[in-house]
Order: C-alpha cells, then sequence, then structure tokens
C-alpha cells in the first residue's frame, strides 16, 4: 500500500514537471513567435523563414503530446492586422535593396513584370490581387518558401498560395516565351559569340540535373534539362524533364531544337561565314562531349588512347570550347542562387517532379527578364556544366565526316587569332 502510494506521488511529479516543461517551451515559442511579428520586416527572408519554420514545428509537436485537453494557443498579441507584403509596400522605396533580398528582382522590374501579367492574372484568380499573386509566387521560386509559410507571409490559405504559384508560373511561360531569343533575336546572339572570336555561333549547349527525392527513377535518379545558352548567360531554349535513365543524344533528337534545325529546317539556316583561308562554317553551336558531332553541333576533340597527342590547333579549339561552357555552367549557378526552388540542394519530392520542368521553363524565362532589365547579377555557384559527372557519358556515335572538316577549319582559326593575341 505504501508502494503504491510512493508510485503515485512520483507520478504526479514527474506530470509536473513535464507540464512545467510544456509550459516553459510554450512560452518561448510565444516569445519567438513574437519576435518575428515584431521584426518580420528588418530580418532576411532566411532568416524569418527558418524562424517560422522552427515556431510551426514546435508548435504543432506541442499541440500533439498536450493534447486536445490542454490546447495550446500561440496567437502572438502583437499580430499585424495586414500582411507582411503589405507592410513591406508601404515601408520600402523603389531604389530599397529589401527588394532583391525578398524577391531576387528591384522594385522597377517587380512592377514591370506586373504590368505584363496583370491582366492574365486578374481573370484567372480574381479573389487574389494580382500584385499579391505574383509577390507570393517569386517569393516561393526565390527561397524554396513552403506554401504554408507563402500563406502566413502573405495573409492567404495555403491552397490560394498553391494556385497562385501555378497560375503565375503559367502566365509567364504564355507571356514571356519570346525571350528565349534564339528565334526572335538570333543576331544579337552571333555578333555576342563574335567577340569571343566564335564566328556564326548561335550557342552552348548543355545538361543539367535535378535530383529526385523518392526512387521513382531508380537509385540516385534525377531529371535532366537540355538548355542552350548565349554568351550574355541567357537561356535560348530550354528542354526540360528528361529522366537520366535517357542518353543526351536521345533527349537531343527528341527536343523542339533538334527539331527545328533538323526536321523543319527553321534554325540556324543562315548563310556560311566565309574564314580567311576560304573555308565556310555554317552556323552551329557547340555542344558538350555528352553530344554527337554533327555539322550544327561541334563537340570537343577526344582520344580514346591518352597516348595520342593533340595538335596545336585542336588545343586551340578545345580550349575555346572549354571556356564556352562555361557559360553554361554559370547560367545555371546565376538561376540556382536566383531561384532557390531550384537549388542543386533541393531534392524533388514524388508529388512535384511532373511540375519540375514548367517550374525550370519559369525559372529560365524569369532569369531572361531580369538580364534585360539590368537587374543585378546575384553570385553564383560556380556549378559544373553537366552537374552529375559519371552519370552522362562521352558520345560514341558515328563520326559525321562533314562535321569533322568544319570542327577543324574552325580549329585552325581558333589557333591561328590565339597566336595574333
Amino acid at each position: 500500500m505504501v508502494t503504491t502510494g510512493k508510485r503515485k506521488l512520483k507520478t504526479k511529479k514527474s506530470y509536473s514537471k513535464q507540464n512545467n516543461l510544456f509550459g516553459i517551451i510554450s512560452k518561448v515559442t510565444l516569445t519567438a513567435q513574437t519576435f518575428l511579428s515584431q521584426n518580420d520586416l528588418t530580418l532576411l527572408p532566411s532568416q524569418s523563414l527558418l524562424l517560422d519554420s522552427l515556431i510551426s514545428s514546435t508548435s504543432h509537436s506541442l499541440s500533439l503530446l498536450l493534447k486536445p485537453s490542454h490546447p495550446l494557443s500561440l496567437s502572438s498579441p502583437h499580430h499585424h492586422h495586414h500582411s507582411w507584403f503589405r507592410r513591406f509596400i508601404s515601408s520600402t522605396s523603389a531604389s530599397d535593396s529589401r527588394w532583391l533580398d525578398a524577391f531576387r528582382m528591384s522594385n522597377p522590374s517587380f512592377f514591370h513584370l506586373l504590368d505584363l501579367l496583370s491582366p492574365t492574372l486578374t481573370s484567372s484568380i480574381p479573389q487574389i490581387t494580382p500584385d499579391c499573386a505574383l509577390a507570393a509566387a517569386i517569393f516561393r521560386l526565390a527561397h524554396g518558401a513552403s506554401y504554408n509559410s507563402v500563406a502566413r507571409r502573405f495573409g492567404i490559405s495555403p491552397s490560394d498560395a498553391c494556385r497562385a504559384f501555378f497560375t503565375v508560373c503559367k502566365a509567364v511561360n504564355d507571356n514571356l516565351g519570346n525571350l528565349f531569343e534564339l528565334r526572335t533575336d538570333s543576331d544579337r546572339v552571333v555578333v555576342g559569340f563574335g567577340f569571343s572570336s566564335l564566328p556564326n555561333c548561335f550557342g552552348i549547349l548543355g545538361l543539367a540535373g535535378f535530383e529526385i527525392d523518392e526512387e521513382i527513377l531508380g537509385k540516385n535518379g534525377f531529371l535532366l534539362v537540355q538548355a542552350l545558352v548565349d554568351s550574355e548567360g541567357r537561356f535560348l531554349d530550354v528542354s526540360s524533364g528528361w529522366p537520366n535513365s535517357m542518353k543526351p543524344e536521345t533527349i537531343l533528337h527528341e527536343s523542339k531544337l533538334y527539331h527545328g534545325v533538323v526536321e523543319s529546317r527553321e534554325l540556324l539556316q543562315g548563310p556560311s561565314y566565309k574564314l580567311s583561308d576560304g573555308s565556310l562554317i555554317p552556323q552551329y553551336v557547340l555542344g558538350d562531349s555528352c553530344f554527337p558531332l554533327l555539322p550544327w553541333l561541334l563537340t570537343p576533340y577526344s582520344r580514346g588512347n591518352e597516348e595520342d597527342g593533340f595538335s596545336s590547333a585542336e588545343i586551340a579549339f578545345n580550349s575555346t570550347h572549354s571556356r564556352a561552357m562555361g557559360l553554361f555552367g554559370d547560367a545555371f549557378g546565376r538561376l540556382r542562387t536566383r531561384w532557390q526552388l531550384l537549388s542543386d540542394s533541393r531534392k524533388w519530392k514524388r508529388g512535384c517532379v511532373e511540375y519540375l520542368p514548367f517550374v525550370v521553363v519559369t525559372g529560365c524565362l524569369l532569369h531572361n527578364f531580369l538580364i534585360k532589365c539590368n537587374d543585378p547579377l546575384l553570385r553564383d555557384k560556380g556549378v559544373s556544366c553537366v552537374e552529375k559527372e559519371g552519370d552522362v557519358l562521352a558520345s560514341d556515335g558515328v563520326v559525321d565526316e562533314s562535321a569533322v572538316r568544319i570542327r577543324d577549319a574552325l580549329a585552325l582559326h581558333l589557333s591561328r587569332v590565339s597566336l595574333r593575341r
């Protein structure tokens, strides 16, 4: 009897200590929420998002532990009537650097984009103002924020945050598609490469990978994006969403770029460029070694036997080719840095994989838009042109003799240029 009483007393004390601990955690969490509410305009988005996530997960865990008999209330006494976005708008000027922190674009660029997309956004999601819908979508793209976090910040429901994101993505694709300028401003593209002694070049072609969280594509599976970039790091053509089990040559053959060059013959069909020795160089793009060598797609020289050395002309070509491929890596580095939803550290879950190609194209178009608006470049991470080394191998296809002659002529030209420098 005495033993039973001691056990009850011990249990009661343990329960009391547990309640005290929960009470302390609740007060700390409430204090953190109050701090966030009072300082959300001065904290960096990365800081406020981390704090918001910790508060949300802590309050959820406590609610599960305390049960309905001890409900946890975390409504802050300093809760603002207006959403963070409305207070942000009213407290910032057109030149405020906080726009770059929050939306990865300047105030003038944001409102220019809003003017372009407002008609579509107004008709598609009338329950949300166009500026709020655009800001919510751009914020998610910029920071990889969850729909719940976006909803709390913009004063909308998580379902409306999701609807706004995909509506904005569609509006960007529908209204800014002309910013893939291989078809709309190819003259500018070829002039840009001319400064690098690459006559008649119309872009750099490579592959980038996006990891998938679950094994729906096999172990270590990822989706590939084939993209063409210009000398300024703009995207000229993007073909997204290919599984890494596909060969790069197969991806190339199924892309719109290949169709435009080979089948419909609407691309790269302009006049050849005459070199000083009389050789003619047709319009072409430089491609990574995983692609086949074609008359319009020039890849680097390779040697099956390491004992076979490269000629001076081949060295000059490979050196120039390597620097050019760096433009591709830089473009994706800046893309991933600006839009954290596309970061190379993020793994896409099964339910989101089907939307990834759509989101990648949106990010590329906005990347081009901001270059055109002369927005400042953000510091990139310097990713490689094929980000999954070892998974994408060099092409071993049949050699095109015409392509060999064209590459040899261009290589000789580049070696002469290097001697004059």
